[in-house]
């Protein structure tokens, strides 16, 4: 029998599509919650009772839409780790950051099934959401080094990677104390669903406050990155984590003082996805470039 084969740029290819679905179904996630779908389809896996199929009701189409999608990453999961087997040449990094997605969805289906069978707990819901980070943080890496060809050197200017460290734990303070805010506020995904017994306003001035400090440093940062000659691969990375923090923060404000309307806190849920994405592009840059390896296993050399 003859293996396929699968080209570094196909399978680049595949990597992309993995994030972007990944990145999607978070978004249709945020759907289901803001048009109060949550119990849509009130049973799992099928929608209810043993009818498999959505009927023709808004709210359980919504919901069963959001299920298709995560038929599409659980697909594209399953390609992305055919794909890393069947590469040329082969790369066990690939293959064990692939199976990687695999666990992650696998226990999102998992966690998916206990929100719904449970009527949406917010603590559940929150984890849910956080589990997509973590997800996206994986789909990330795996698509940086499907695409590093190992063939640039390290550069000679010293990589700020401390720098990167910290951008990342602090942007994940931001987003924690954001789904606190969500866990509290008005959208739960059901009238009836229970919220987290704490003020929205207190919750929100304490995200607030550290959406402040990110935007602080992260201006800081840039100023910093320019100033010392950074790599322009850094620097523009950096800019990038600016520019989405800065639309986050005006987003966030705005649907505060307008009574959190739907359609921007679905943009706001949309921008804390790229928002972390781009934080993660900007992690690895300030890390440096790979370094040619021989051999089966690639692997980092930290600046």
């Amino acid at each position: 029998m003859i293996q396929p084969r699968v080209s570094p740029a196909t399978y680049r290819k595949i990597t992309i599509w993995a994030l972007a679905l990944l990145a999607l179904i978070i978004v249709s996630g945020g759907a289901v919650r803001l048009t109060g779908s949550g119990l849509g389809c009130p049973d799992w896996p099928a929608c209810d009772n043993d009818q498999l199929v959505a009927p023709l009701e808004t709210h359980a189409m919504i919901e069963f839409i959001n299920r298709l999608i995560t038929g599409l990453v659980s697909a594209i999961v399953i390609a992305a780790v055919l794909g890393s087997h069947w590469r040329q040449p082969r790369r066990a990094d690939l293959v064990w950051l692939s199976w990687g997605l695999v666990a992650g969805v696998l226990a999102q289906i998992v966690l998916g099934g206990l929100v719904v069978l449970y009527e949406l707990p917010p603590m559940l819901v929150i984890g849910h959401f956080l589990l997509s980070m973590v997800l996206l943080w994986n789909a990330v890496v795996l698509l940086w080094r499907a695409s590093e060809d190992f063939e640039r050197q390290r550069e000679p200017r010293p990589r700020p990677h401390w720098l990167g460290n910290g951008v990342v734990a602090l942007t994940s303070v931001v987003i924690v104390t954001g789904t606190i805010v969500t866990g509290a506020g008005p959208h739960s995904g059901d009238e009836d669903a229970e919220r987290i017994d704490v003020a929205v306003r207190d919750v929100a001035q304490i995200h607030g406050t550290t959406v402040v400090a990110l935007l602080v440093v992260l201006a800081g940062m840039v100023w910093w990155l320019r100033q010392r000659g950074a790599p322009e691969r850094v620097q523009r990375w950096g800019r990038a984590v600016l520019g989405m923090a800065l639309g986050q923060g005006l987003i966030g404000y705005v649907q505060y003082f307008t009574g959190m309307p739907v359609l921007l806190v679905g943009a706001h849920i949309a921008g804390a996805a790229l928002l972390w994405i781009v934080t993660v592009f900007f992690w690895f840059n300030a890390r440096g470039p790979l370094e040619r390896v021989e051999g089966d296993i690639a692997q980092a050399v930290p600046a």
